[in-house]
């Protein structure tokens, strides 16, 4: 029997501080968020959502079917998604994620609760668990040390496990992590050229 699995874009407002001179900061935010669905969206055997902390109109990138959730708050981002057996929200603001990275967060799960892609620089880039959420989890994405905290406040520390790390678009600086030879982040790319 298929795991069923969910794989959220998680935008908000404040993730487009990376916005270079000369871009409308909306425009570079709907840029991310939409390389960043493409990632998801192309997984093989999930079903992608968006989750949106007060950034309208992201329907228009979503493809049909694909569900886009108000949230309140990051912090209840998996308690806002649709009935699965395990899901991943990432962070908006990595356009160029490998999809492997996703993959291998979800195979964590086989022996964890939670499992995180850490993101250079402190906090999250993505956040795997099995569903529903564990109880016992204060989840911040932009937490300093998020794998420390959260393995602080799981009943053992094995329930919490890490992926490879990767990148954040944070600010203008981290612009130049993004690595042309990637494939896709197509809708980026074109606002830095």
């Amino acid at each position: 029997m298929l795991t069923d699995r969910i794989a959220a874009v998680l935008v908000t407002p404040a993730l487009g501080s990376a916005t270079p001179p000369g871009v409308a900061p909306a425009d570079f935010l709907r840029a991310l968020a939409e390389d960043t669905y493409e990632i998801v969206a192309g997984l093989d055997l999930v079903r992608p959502v968006i989750l949106t902390a007060g950034v309208a109109g992201l329907e228009e990138i979503a493809w049909p079917g694909t569900p886009v959730i108000e949230i309140g708050s990051p912090a209840k981002a998996f308690a806002a998604l649709p009935t699965a057996d395990e899901a991943v929200v990432v962070s908006a603001d990595a356009p160029d994620l490998p999809p492997l990275l996703i993959g291998k967060l979800f195979r964590e799960l086989g022996r964890a609760e939670l499992a995180v892609c850490p993101a250079e620089n402190g906090g999250a880039v993505a956040v795997a668990a099995r569903l529903p959420f564990p109880a016992w989890a204060d989840l911040d994405f932009d937490h300093p040390d998020v794998v420390r905290h959260l393995r602080g406040q799981a009943p053992g520390p094995r329930r919490v496990a890490t992926g490879p790390g990767w990148h954040r678009l944070r600010g203008p600086a981290d612009l130049a992590r993004l690595d042309p030879g990637l494939e896709g982040w197509e809708n980026t790319r074109a606002l830095l050229s």
